[in-house]
């Protein structure tokens, strides 16, 4: 048997941060998130805003608890409000470039962002 890959794994082996939560997520989960929804994000938005793997973690848990039409409750603000929240208390911030100057790396963010979207989704 394999041993399970961390969401890093998939950065390692050329997936954005972003994909790289989605992917690892579905691995996890058996769900089926098109990682192409997250081609966009890496690198803050590819200019350093919000970091990739957060929102790649606030997309599962959109897809994890999210609504699918007007008028229906939106949970889902709540899971990723747990994640931002999460993150900004460990790195006091969410966004790429302050974490790369930091010298946090794009590793240990994709991580903790996983790890982040399993806690919330509890």
């Amino acid at each position: 048997m394999s041993e399970k890959k961390l969401a890093s794994d998939y950065f390692m082996e050329g997936l954005n941060c972003a994909e790289s939560v989605i992917k690892a997520y579905n691995e996890e989960f058996g769900t089926d998130i098109p990682i192409r929804v997250a081609s966009g994000l890496g690198g803050g938005c590819a200019v350093g805003n919000l970091c990739g793997a957060v929102n790649g973690a606030c997309i599962c848990a959109s897809f994890a608890k999210g609504r699918d039409d007007i008028g229906q409750e939106n949970p889902a603000k709540t899971y990723t409000k747990k994640i931002m929240q999460k993150t900004i208390e460990h790195y006091g911030t969410a966004e790429c470039k302050s974490l790369k100057k930091d010298r946090v790396g794009c590793k240990e963010i994709v991580d903790f962002s996983y790890e982040a979207l399993k806690e919330a989704l509890k």
